[in-house]
């Protein structure tokens, strides 16, 4: 018994922790409530503000009477453009200018009497305590000079211009005369598809406490890019970067939402300086949805031409999106069409219209998802007009290489994540025939499409610390949004120094830490993950470089290339010593090393890396819908999605990644939608009771799959997994939909009156 416990152990020691499914470092903190989130703090004579909302989609405020609100007990103070203090103006956008990248809008709040939006804050009331705060601000009335606003964008998108792109995001492209092809073509489908705004809608929303000490400023943020906001609050308050703390351990969601600096964030710091209290400005629902910008609304064309024989002659897609007058990061809707098919001719056009609009911005795979929902049901249609399988057509249409340039793939696996997904969900059990399928009263329709979204990495520092007593602490400026950051790293550093799990701790969340990366774009792992690759990889030399030191050590000679770490150590064949040994005869109670690359680095490599392939993750969704052949009532009954995202860190993160992203897919397929008066330019549900996400009775069980596969070109084989998962649901959903009834909605959310307003019930001719 004792013989064969010491080999289990033994083993254990040497198992590798990378693509385990490991259970969260921080999940015991989180259910049990001991993490505390940016509004959970405590300050000593902490204040707490409220904001007032312009009911204007553009004006002057020609009065503004707070004498009702400073009556209120409690009240300490209200903040208007009549008494605020000022701040500095927010920076023309720049790639070597992180603050700049940071801005939510250009707006300098409470420095100006102009409204730009429907709900731009006008005023902050800070009392004594968050309710008192609430109905001081009801009190405040603002009167205002109207002047004309375009905020309709079925209005004026006729009126769209073309977008500019860059290196980074193309806004259009073309290959051949995709024009031409497609009058020519034998076969061919011709689409106009709508998506509407879209909200995040994090589990937590918007909170900021601020605390000034003299100049010095400590800042507890719900944020996705600590050092952005850093750098941003830097520049707006007239102080030096080390003056300003932000510690952002926990955050409760983003998608998007909390990677740029916003209205609230701005006027809590500005609040706490002109009270000289610590404030803490909670954003309530509705607050989030009137000060913090969401999901463009999109309008596309994706025409399609091909033979008879199913090869794409013509590929056609253009889109008309929004940016605010004030602000918003125009999207890249045409790119996954730069990179799915293989298709003779190409056609890209990108076109914005220019909105008195709160500026919209990022959301979940930001482009991708509603580019994806055109192109993958324009595939659908074109595989009903051809009688061709849709798996096949896109097999058929599977490209060696870039079809926009001919760059050559780093890594690309579709036709394998197609053939397992297939197999696994039965898809040769479907009959291709619209409306065949039916269980009782309901009409059942099984469709697929394609997941992808390019990859890439960001700037990281990290330090790595080894103690003597074979401890290891991890230290980068990283954001929890709720992926197991923490958890992952703590893996990688594990393997690559080989000690037990246990034995590591990462420190992140805190601005006077290494400067990480932003949790957006799917690259925060593999940014992170090369700094750990390369400081424990110095830490291993420097542990070498000692142990060489010693006539007697089994190591003496060796090089790193030739050895294992392993076991709290370093190993050749049976030989080694642990770090514990090497550290204690050296005299030494620690190693450390720093890793990672800046921003010029970054941008060389990121530059070189476009020039030379295209890399990006992918997948492959199957969803199987019933839609209800008297009312239209459309229920998600079955799901599978098979992806190629390089090698999985931890099976049981990325699985939940990837459910999420599938979820918010089909929350967007279905339900979600913003509703903003066309007359006015304000949000009409801006509430979780009026804007409707999915619940658990919305979905059903969600199968993932990956094929594990390392990508040769990154840091581990990482090509991301945070956004995939949603790009190509909603056109699954709605390729179901048409198999399921014979309907194309090319409308989204696609709710039941979509269904019936042309033809009567979905199982029945009009």
């Amino acid at each position: 018994m004792t013989t064969k416990f010491a080999e289990t152990e033994q083993r254990q020691d040497t198992v590798k922790h990378v693509g385990r499914p490991v259970d969260r470092v921080d999940g015991r903190a989180k259910t049990t409530g001991e993490a505390r989130y940016a509004a959970e703090h405590r300050y000593p004579g902490m204040a707490h503000a409220a904001l007032v909302h312009a009911t204007v989609a553009r004006g002057r405020i020609e009065a503004i009477d707070t004498e009702a609100a400073r009556a209120v007990p409690g009240v300490i103070e209200v903040l208007t453009h009549e008494n605020a203090p000022p701040m500095k103006p927010a920076p023309k956008t720049s790639l070597m200018n992180p603050s700049s990248l940071a801005s939510g809008t250009s707006v300098p709040y409470l420095g100006t009497d102009e409204v730009h939006w429907n709900g731009q804050p006008v005023a902050v009331v800070v009392a004594e305590t968050p309710e008192t705060a609430r109905h001081a601000a009801s009190l405040v009335r603002v009167a205002y000079r109207e002047l004309p606003a375009v905020v309709d964008f079925a209005a004026e998108e006729p009126n769209a211009q073309p977008q500019k792109g860059n290196v980074l995001q193309p806004a259009g492209g073309d290959k051949g005369d995709a024009v031409a092809a497609l009058a020519a073509a034998p076969v061919s489908v011709d689409l106009r598809f709508t998506t509407p705004p879209e909200h995040h809608n994090a589990m937590e929303p918007h909170a900021t406490i601020a605390v000034w000490d003299g100049d010095h400023l400590t800042v507890h943020e719900s944020t996705q890019n600590i050092a952005w906001l850093r750098a941003h609050l830097a520049l707006r308050f007239g102080i030096p970067e080390r003056a300003i703390r932000v510690l952002s351990p926990y955050v409760g969601g983003g998608f998007g939402g909390k990677g740029f600096v916003w209205a609230g964030t701005l006027l809590a710091v500005l609040a706490a300086r002109a009270t000289a209290r610590p404030v803490r400005l909670a954003l309530t629902r509705e607050g989030v949805y009137r000060t913090v910008g969401g999901r463009t609304p999109t309008v596309q064309r994706v025409a399609l031409g091909a033979g008879a024989n199913g090869d794409l002659t013509a590929l056609i897609h253009t889109s008309v999106a929004t940016t605010g007058r004030i602000g918003g990061m125009p999207e890249g809707v045409i790119s996954s069409s730069q990179h799915l098919y293989d298709a003779a001719t190409i056609h890209l056009r990108q076109r914005i219209v220019q909105l008195d609009l709160l500026a919209n911005t990022a959301m979940r795979a930001p482009g991708d998802s509603v580019g994806s929902f055109a192109l993958e049901s324009a595939m659908d249609e074109l595989a009903c007009e051809l009688g061709i399988d849709p798996i096949e057509l896109r097999r058929r249409n599977e490209p060696a290489r870039n079809p926009m340039d001919g760059k050559r793939f780093t890594h690309r696996m579709l036709r394998e994540a197609y053939e397992l997904g297939a197999e696994r969900f039965g898809w040769r059990e479907r009959d291709p025939r619209p409306g065949s399928m039916r269980d009782g009263r309901w009409l059942v329709g099984m469709g697929v499409a394609t997941a992808y979204h390019s990859s890439l990495t960001m700037p990281a520092s990290v330090t790595v610390r080894l103690a003597a007593d074979g401890t290891v602490v991890v230290r980068c400026a990283l954001q929890e949004i709720g992926v197991g950051a923490a958890t992952v790293q703590a893996q990688i550093a594990a393997d690559e120094l080989g000690v037990p799990l246990e034995a590591v701790r990462v420190e992140i969340g805190d601005s006077e830490l290494p400067a990480g990366p932003g949790a957006g774009g799917s690259a925060q792992t593999a940014s992170a993950a090369a700094g750990v690759l390369d400081a424990c990889r110095k830490l291993k030399e420097s542990a070498l470089a000692l142990a060489r030191r010693a006539p007697d050590s089994p190591l003496r000679g060796r090089r790193l290339a030739e050895l294992e770490a392993r076991d709290g150590g370093l190993h050749h064949g049976g030989r080694g010593e642990t770090y514990t040994a090497i550290l204690a005869r050296a005299g030494r109670d620690h190693l450390e090393a720093g890793g990672g690359t800046g921003m010029l680095k970054f941008l060389a490599r990121t530059l070189n890396e476009r020039r030379r392939w295209v890399k990006g993750a992918s997948g492959a969704h199957f969803c199987e819908v019933r839609v209800d052949r008297d009312t239209g009532e459309v229920r998600v009954s079955r799901w599978l999605g098979v992806f190629d995202v390089g090698r999985v860190i931890n099976a049981k993160t990325a699985a939940a990644q990837l459910r999420g992203g599938i979820v918010m897919g089909i929350g967007m397929a279905l339900s979600e939608a913003t509703q903003v008066d066309p007359r006015t330019g304000r949000v009409m549900n801006p509430s979780l009771s009026e804007y409707l996400v999915p619940v658990h009775a919305d979905i059903p069980r969600i199968d993932v799959q990956w094929l594990d596969v390392p990508d040769p070109t990154t840091p581990l084989g990482l090509l991301g997994i945070g956004e995939v998962g949603i790009t190509g649901v909603a056109a699954a959903v709605a390729n179901a939909v048409r198999h399921a009834t014979g309907r194309r909605v090319v409308d989204l959310p696609i709710t039941l009156d979509k269904l019936l307003e042309v033809h009567g019930s979905p199982g029945r001719p009009g």
